[in-house]
């Protein structure tokens, strides 16, 4: 099964972000993670924010995959991302400084604060320092 190689295509608003045959992939889901080898059962799902792990024939390459839809098919693979970015063109400074907003956000005690949008911002952070290695 693992031999077995199924296209994937990774689509962003301004770009297609990957395409090639793989071995494997992985990423979350709002019911959680989830593996994807050929052969797979067609299924479509919402992505939730974390790591993407693209398995190749000699190597392992990974994303940070924020939102977006999968789609699979007999014939391929397709993610329909909102945001995704490899880790070398993740804004380190950026990102820390969502996760500190977002943590000042969900510690704050005034009124008005939407704890679920924070909670989500400090997760998209926390998931671009995890895969720019930070």
């Amino acid at each position: 099964m693992a031999d077995k190689t199924f296209r994937l295509e990774i689509i962003a608003p301004d770009r297609i972000f990957y395409s090639n045959d793989i071995y494997m992939v992985e990423y979350n889901t709002v019911e959680g993670q989830v593996g994807v080898y050929a052969d797979h059962i067609p299924m479509t799902q919402i992505i939730a924010p974390g790591r993407l792990i693209i398995t190749e024939r000699n190597e392992e390459k990974q994303a940070a995959l924020l939102s977006g839809f999968v789609e699979i098919t007999p014939e391929k693979m397709t993610i329909l991302a909102e945001a995704v970015e490899w880790p070398q063109d993740i804004d380190i400074k950026r990102a820390e400084e969502a996760k500190i907003r977002a943590q000042r956000r969900i510690s704050s005690e005034q009124g008005g604060v939407d704890i679920g949008r924070a909670e989500l911002a400090l997760k998209r952070a926390l998931i671009r320092l995890e895969v720019a290695g930070k």
